[in-house]
Order: structure tokens, then sequence, then C-alpha cells
């Protein structure tokens, strides 16, 4: 059985992907994240890093919609966004992972400003700001990405730690 205490986290963690605080979760939020993380690295939407992040952010878009959107009205609401995660991944947090993969690759490429393939914790700090995260909170979440502690986050390292957060109830 689900725990109330798992369902509440995963409620909290709503807020996160409703971007402009209207209840719901749609494409325009993931457009709105899209649009935020390019003009905190000052990245057109027109260049190859910033189309890219538009459509990771819409295939995002259509994994968590096909696995949440239960009235198919192209909205997630809160209740939704609960069931989807709790009842359809909290078994499978890599398949999480998976969705949000195009996303995750395209906004670390866009904080990749030396070119290495990777960020390091500070870009990571910009992005996780840029989303909307609070300034104390982005830089302890952008601290523990960094699992080698070798200062750099790579994508195995972020998309391993997104599913988690949304997924696993420790």
């Amino acid at each position: 059985m689900v725990s109330t205490e798992y369902e509440r986290r995963i409620a909290a963690r709503f807020a996160g992907f409703d971007q402009d605080g209207n209840g719901y979760i749609d494409r325009e939020d993931f457009n709105a994240a899209a649009k935020s993380v390019l003009a905190e690295f000052d990245t057109t939407a027109r260049s190859d890093k910033g189309q890219a992040l538009y459509v990771g952010a819409e295939a995002f878009w259509q994994g968590m919609a096909g696995i949440a959107d239960r009235d198919g009205d192209q909205r997630i609401t809160r209740a939704e966004f609960v069931n989807g995660a709790v009842k359809r991944l909290r078994d499978s947090p890599d398949r999480f992972g998976e969705i949000a993969r195009p996303f995750l690759h395209a906004a670390l490429a866009v904080a990749d400003t030396d070119g290495d393939g990777t960020a390091t914790v500070e870009e990571a700090v910009r992005v996780l700001k840029a989303l909307g995260v609070p300034d104390g909170v982005a830089a302890v979440a952008a601290a523990a990405l960094d699992t080698d502690a070798d200062g750099r986050i790579g994508e195995t390292e972020v998309v391993t730690s997104f599913a988690r957060y949304f997924t696993v109830p420790e």
C-alpha cells in the first residue's frame, strides 16, 4: 500500500512542473521551463541547443501526459499527477527518467558552457533556479547531483537523480 506521506511528497513536486501556478500542468508549462533555461544561459530558441531543448520539453510533456492525463484534456491535475507518479512510476523510476531524458539532456547541453558534455555544480544551480527552485534548495540539490564529487554533473547522474526524486519514497 502506498503511504499518504509518499503521496503528499509527490503532490508537493507538482508545483515544480506547474510553472505558471494555474493549478495544472500542460504543454505551456514545459515550454515556459525551456524558455527560462534558455534565458538564464542567454541561448536563443532558434539555436541548435534552443531547438533541442524545446523538442526535449515537448517529448517530456508527451510522456507525462501519456502517463498522467487520464481524462485526455491535455492538462494534468494534481490528482492525476499523484496518481501517475504513485501508481505507474513508483515501481519503475527508470521509466520516469527515460521520459525526462530528452529534456534533461538538452538542458545539460545548454548549461554546458565549456562543451565537455557535463555541467558544473554552479551551472546546475543556474538551471534549477531558472526552473523556479529557491536559491538554497537549488544549491543543495545541485551538490547532491554530483554523486562522484568531481565538481561535474553528467547526464546519467541527472537522469537517475531526477527519477528518484519523483518516484522513490525515501
